[in-house]
């Protein structure tokens, strides 16, 4: 009985050999590679945390809560802006007085213009003047004295037009001035109306209060979050694909997206970015045999049009394996 048990095992034995050698054996036990690949990961949206720049003040109005809708364009939060408005109108009222001076100054020269040129005319009459006074003293029809009296005229005319022609560029240096205390306050006066406008907060995009991180009458900081806002219409899928899947998949190629938030139903994502630099898996998986593998980072795009997925939502990808 024992010799028989002994020549069966043997021929099993050589049997098994027979096919290991052969090549039949692995076959049998040669895994074929998965078709599809899954992956798990959260849902990520576009997000802006909006503050109030170079401003502390109260505010005064927020008029929004967390999880509601909002245009862009909406006016988000305001501060009070009294002392800001009251700013921009002293600005302006400089600027007013400036460009008054301005005018002032312009007219000025326009004025010593006209005087030079009268002052060029008498110096020219008291030139012809003395010119006839001395022929009529050549001739001796005039006394020496009122030769001497034209010549005293000439002189006192260039004197004048000389004195002219220094106020004249001083006019002219008055209207350099004035422009450029006009650009001065112009500017003074944008930059008051661009803080004032930083007293508004108004949405960039269409989406939803993500959270409120400010309170009605608070004084807030400048650069103190005030409202995260998220655009919904654009979100995806943040998941970590193996490093042995890396050359399965293609930039571009669809994904069907499926979550237990939505059951029986599929969504539609593409496969948008996979990094370059590999990384250890995040701390958030569960085992550490798993958080020692080395992953890359891919985001999956997904047609969010019902506005159905939010941040911080799981949910799984399938990608198809792409052909070579």
């Amino acid at each position: 009985m024992n010799k028989k048990k002994l020549t069966i095992a043997s021929g099993v034995i050589l049997a098994v050999s027979a096919l290991y050698f052969s090549g039949v054996l692995p076959q049998w036990h040669r895994a074929q590679p998965a078709q599809t690949i899954h992956l798990s990961g959260n849902i990520e949206a576009h997000e802006s945390v909006l503050s109030f720049n170079g401003l502390q003040a109260r505010v005064v109005q927020l008029p929004f809560n967390e999880g509601q809708w909002v245009s862009k364009g909406t006016v988000l939060a305001v501060v009070d802006q009294q002392e800001l408005i009251q700013q921009v109108a002293v600005a302006a009222a400089g600027v007013a007085v400036q460009r008054s001076q301005l005018d002032m100054a312009r007219e000025n020269v326009a004025a010593s213009r006209k005087t030079v040129e009268a002052d060029l005319a008498t110096v020219a009459q008291r030139k012809l003047d003395l010119e006839r006074s001395q022929a009529l003293q050549h001739q001796g029809f005039l006394a020496t004295a009122a030769l001497d009296n034209a010549a005293t005229a000439l002189k006192q005319a260039r004197a004048q037009l000389d004195r002219d022609r220094a106020l004249a560029l001083v006019a002219q240096r008055s209207v350099k001035v004035a422009q450029a205390g006009v650009h001065s306050g112009e500017q003074t006066e944008q930059l008051s109306r661009i803080m004032a406008s930083y007293a508004t907060l108004a949405a960039p995009f269409d989406g939803v209060v993500l959270t409120r991180q400010a309170e009605l009458g608070e004084v807030v900081a400048p650069g103190t979050p005030v409202i995260t806002l998220a655009d919904l219409d654009h979100v995806w899928l943040r998941a970590y694909l193996n490093e042995t899947d890396l050359g399965r998949v293609r930039l571009g190629q669809e994904v069907a997206i499926t979550s237990d938030s939505f059951p029986g139903q599929r969504f539609s994502g593409k496969l948008s970015f996979i990094a370059a630099k590999a990384e250890f898996t995040p701390r958030s998986v569960e085992t550490h045999a798993e958080r020692v593998t080395l992953v890359y980072r891919v985001k999956i795009d997904i047609d969010n049009r019902d506005r159905k997925f939010v941040p911080g939502m799981p949910a799984d990808a399938v990608l198809a394996v792409a052909r070579p």
